[in-house]
């Protein structure tokens, strides 16, 4: 117990360094800070959903933009474990990004974040209707056709997409303690369901594992349709990063965020490259054009029994379920972490945090609220609400960015990265060493190459059925939007009082 009470003391003690009190309740462990960011991943969600984004265009040799994807993010994210043994503060990447690169492009990458945070948050819930009428007819409350793209099934899709956000808004209303419980309860049962469907796949694999070769007939040009493929991991593995967005509610953040940001996209790179190969494998056919258009979900329910594949969709819904709820979290501790510093429009009240619970109440209303606006979308136009989905990430990408260039610019000039180098009991924190730049330099090209293929205007990814021209221009046109929308939010104010009331540390 004393041990546990120092723990805490120095716990406050770092935060109080940083200019803040401790207002959040430190209660999450390493495996409660894993979940967070193994959960915003959710590997049985987005590679359900977007499986067949990727075999479609490029057939089975999709799958070798997993590991470079894979390379490229982690590169990002040995940086962020970098940053997160240095600065473990709430609002992760607009206060690393605030601390290495100033105010203005602190503003923007918190302001990128935030936006993202919400669409990316209403994309997940969206999917439960692909699951969850599957299970029970019942859940088909709107009309009879579950299809996404028909009326009836995208107003259904916002029905129950609204209903698990109202459920997530609560639960992180109550305390970060019901949370934490709930997203590790569902992330050991996401855990579960990967390994059984790796292993269902590979029991009924139909071919061998060199299917990963098969280009699917192309002759030519085929480049390009496999650099389009990748965005398919592209959209898959962001998030890991949450870890650092709940560090104030982290015992020993220095040491546990670090890991479990690297763990977390380990963990979900290694299920999502065996599912995928597996999928290749127990496929009934990989021509007949169904894998393509109906994905994982064509595969399960070839070789599996009713019963089976209704506990395994079961999973699936599970693991939307902790998936939103952890996008909303980091999304709420984001927008706490700015409205703190003054940086938001009614900052007072976003910064407020309930004493009895210990989380910022207002701001997880604040995004469940936007989050049901922006599923709304999806009734007058699923595809306009596709493009959002895939704009979103591209904000992603450009507040890495945010975090990854200033911390590349510090490097080349020589100057520290700020923060201490080593722990309150004196032990070295986590640090790329002599691999600082070159690993910083991966990060920010791979990084800046993603951003140019998630944004290149191709109509079959923004606007696949060709009513829409102008949606083929969606991210720079969004992107452009967002920044002025951001300009005209920013708070000179809040600049200065964040300045003056939270001084950054001396080196930073």
């Amino acid at each position: 117990m004393t041990a546990a009470v120092a723990a805490a003391s120095n716990d406050r003690g770092d935060l109080a360094e940083f200019g803040y009190e401790q207002q959040l309740h430190r209660s999450l462990g390493k495996f409660g800070s894993f979940a967070a960011g193994f959960s915003f991943v959710s590997i049985l969600t987005t590679i359900f959903q977007l499986f067949g984004l990727g075999f479609g265009f490029a057939g089975p040799a999709f799958f070798w933009t997993w590991p470079v994807v894979f390379l490229g993010q982690f590169m990002v994210a040995l940086c962020f474990a970098e940053l997160a043994a240095r600065y473990p503060i709430s609002g992760a990447i607009y206060q690393w990004s605030r601390r290495l690169g100033g105010e203005i492009v602190g503003w923007f990458a918190g302001w990128f974040m935030i936006v993202a945070q919400v669409v990316t948050a209403a994309a997940a819930a969206i999917a439960l209707q692909v699951v969850l009428p599957a299970v029970w007819s019942g859940c088909q409350v709107v009309g009879d056709d579950p299809a996404l793209t028909s009326a009836s099934g995208a107003a259904n899709a916002v029905l129950l997409g609204s209903i698990l956000l109202v459920l997530t808004t609560i639960i992180n209303c109550v305390g970060v303690n019901w949370m934490s419980r709930l997203n590790s309860i569902g992330v050991t049962c996401e855990i579960v369901g990967v390994v059984a469907v790796i292993g269902m796949f590979l029991t009924h694999a139909q071919r061998g594992p060199d299917v990963v070769f098969d280009t699917g007939g192309a002759q030519s040009g085929y480049g390009w349709a496999w650099i389009v493929s990748g965005l398919m991991a592209a959209y898959v593995m962001v998030g890991f990063g949450s870890a650092g967005e709940l560090a104030e509610e982290t015992h020993n953040p220095r040491r546990v965020a670090p890991r479990t940001i690297r763990l977390a996209l380990s963990v979900s790179a290694l299920g999502g490259g065996l599912m995928i190969v597996g999928a290749l494998m127990a496929a009934p056919s990989l021509t007949d054009g169904r894998l393509a258009t109906e994905g994982l979900p064509y595969v399960l329910t070839s070789i599996l029994s009713s019963p089976w594949g209704t506990l395994l969709l079961v999973d699936v819904a599970i693991a939307v379920f902790v998936c939103t709820l952890a996008i909303q979290t980091a999304a709420s501790r984001l927008m706490f972490s700015m409205a703190r510093d003054g940086r938001l429009p009614a900052s007072a009240v976003l910064a407020r945090v309930n004493p009895r619970t210990g989380t910022p109440i207002a701001p997880s209303v604040l995004v469940g609220v936007l989050c049901i606006a922006v599923l709304a979308v999806n009734v007058g136009n699923s595809a306009i609400f596709a493009t959002l989905s895939s704009v979103c990430i591209v904000l992603i990408y450009l507040a890495y960015l945010m975090v990854t260039v200033p911390m590349l610019v510090r490097r080349l000039s020589g100057r520290p990265l700020g923060g201490p180098e080593v722990d309150t009991d004196g032990r070295k924190l986590f640090s790329l060493g002599v691999f600082g730049i070159p690993v910083n330099v991966a990060a920010v090209a791979y990084g800046a190459l993603m951003v140019v293929n998630l944004s290149w205007p191709r109509a079959e990814i923004f606007d696949p059925t060709g009513e829409y021209p102008i949606l083929r221009w969606a991210a720079p046109l969004a992107v452009l939007a967002v920044v002025l929308v951001g300009a005209a939010c920013c708070s000179p104010r809040g600049a200065a009082r964040a300045t003056v009331s939270r001084p950054v540390p001396i080196g930073a």
